[in-house]
């Protein structure tokens, strides 16, 4: 007879998570919030403990954006290196909380920087996935003008992974903003057309359509919900998937 205490078997081998860096702030303005950095690599490793294989590719919006950088008037390449700098910062910042619990991480960086991480190389990547190492992916794509969520398209279909999970403030997506709508109505699923069409702020149109050309799901749901991770590979949990 099976054991009733074996943890059912996650819905996915591997997977992409995306967070933002103003995640990593907590209740601060700006910056880093050590325990809710924390708190965010025991959500990953309760996830890896299921032995899944785990990216991740963190913003860097909690440091530098480079939007809001070229908007005050600096040049927006320069303005998105150094928001590129910024993805960097919160990288090693996860490896060492994810570490410090016990999950060997490796950050890979787009832009070459030997002293502090790796530089990306495709097969390494997935060599370290299948050692069971958690791959943060930091730098963006290496190039301006695309953002996090792009950058986090684009590796999740490189390395093979067979979802890409956004973890954000609310609990899935919605027609408006639910925190200043009370009657806005949230989506158990939705398509990537429709999610382009509505202006939904899923991820940004280039990533959404990434993602739809390789028929990756999205699957938006909160980060704040302790647990939120683990369930929905477990089938529970409240989400919006985005699919064809």
């Amino acid at each position: 007879m099976p054991d009733d205490t074996t943890p059912p078997r996650p819905l996915y081998d591997r997977v992409m998570l995306k967070i933002s860096g103003e995640a990593l702030m907590g209740p601060q303005g700006f910056g880093l919030h050590p325990p809710t950095v924390q708190r965010i690599a025991m959500e990953v490793k309760s996830v890896h403990d299921l032995g899944v294989e785990i990216c991740m590719v963190i913003g860097g919006g909690n440091i530098f954006r480079g939007l809001q950088g070229s908007a005050q008037g600096m040049e927006r390449t320069t303005a998105d290196y150094m928001g590129m700098l910024a993805t960097v910062m919160n990288a090693l910042a996860m490896q060492s909380a994810l570490e410090s619990i016990g999950v060997f991480t490796r950050v890979i960086s787009a832009i070459p920087m030997d002293q502090v991480c790796e530089p990306y190389i495709r097969r390494r990547a997935v060599r370290h996935l299948e050692k069971k190492r958690v791959c943060i992916f930091a730098a963006g794509t290496g190039n301006p003008y695309f953002t996090t969520d792009t950058a986090a398209t684009l590796r999740a279909n490189e390395m093979g992974c067979e979802a890409i999970f956004k973890g954000t403030k609310v609990d899935g997506v919605y027609d408006k903003d639910p925190k200043t709508n009370p009657d806005a109505k949230r989506y158990d699923e939705i398509s990537y057309d429709e999610v382009l069409a509505g202006h939904l702020g899923v991820m940004d149109a280039s990533a959404i359509a990434l993602a739809r050309e390789n028929d990756v799901p999205i699957i938006v749901f909160s980060l704040d919900e302790p647990g939120g991770f683990r369930g929905i590979l477990a089938g529970q949990g409240t989400y919006t998937m985005v699919t064809g």
